[in-house]
């Protein structure tokens, strides 16, 4: 005869939110959710911008300069297409907006990328210009606010299940 282990109250109360398979992403390819993985690179590029920044201070190299000029652009082009894909499942699945960490994740990308834009049109015409202070502010600013809509973007996938799984090819609606 098979025992059942004792379930702390707590775990047993959230059994049905942990066996709910979740919902899922409106924009897959071959059942994978696209919004997770597009987010890498904006993340990555914006982030990589106060490093760069950081080059630039301690060596006055022009080179790290034009990365950061190069790195805002690629993260802002590349933040675009992720959020286009997010803002369609903001908009079609109703769980996200059901929870803050939804509504924490979307406005706090949209001004991450509005900031990023912002310091792109500081910095285009001489790169040098307003690195130190305002740009590595600025890049700071981003880069902690990518942080946190990390967080509560992973909060949706792992705590709340949301776009965990794409469309099967039979299971469109």
């Amino acid at each position: 005869m098979t025992q059942t282990p004792n379930i702390p109250p707590l775990i047993e109360s959230d059994e049905r939110e942990y066996r709910d398979s979740g919902v899922p992403s409106t924009v897959a390819i071959a059942g994978h959710p696209v919004h997770p993985l597009l987010v890498t690179f904006p993340i990555a590029f914006l982030s990589a911008v106060l490093f760069t920044d950081l080059g630039y201070w301690l060596t006055r190299d022009l080179f790290w300069a034009r990365a950061s000029i190069w790195l805002i652009g690629a993260g802002i082009v590349t933040g675009l297409v992720a959020a286009v894909t997010g803002m369609m499942d903001f908009l079609k699945i109703d769980r996200v907006r059901q929870h803050n960490a939804g509504w924490i994740h979307m406005i706090g990308n949209v001004t991450a990328l509005g900031i990023s834009l912002i310091n792109l049109g500081l910095r285009w015409g001489d790169p040098t210009k307003v690195i130190i202070p305002t740009g590595m502010i600025l890049s700071l600013i981003v880069a902690t606010l990518l942080a946190v809509t990390g967080w509560y973007g992973a909060e949706l996938i792992y705590r709340h299940k949301v776009a965990v799984i794409g469309y099967g090819p039979k299971e469109r609606p």
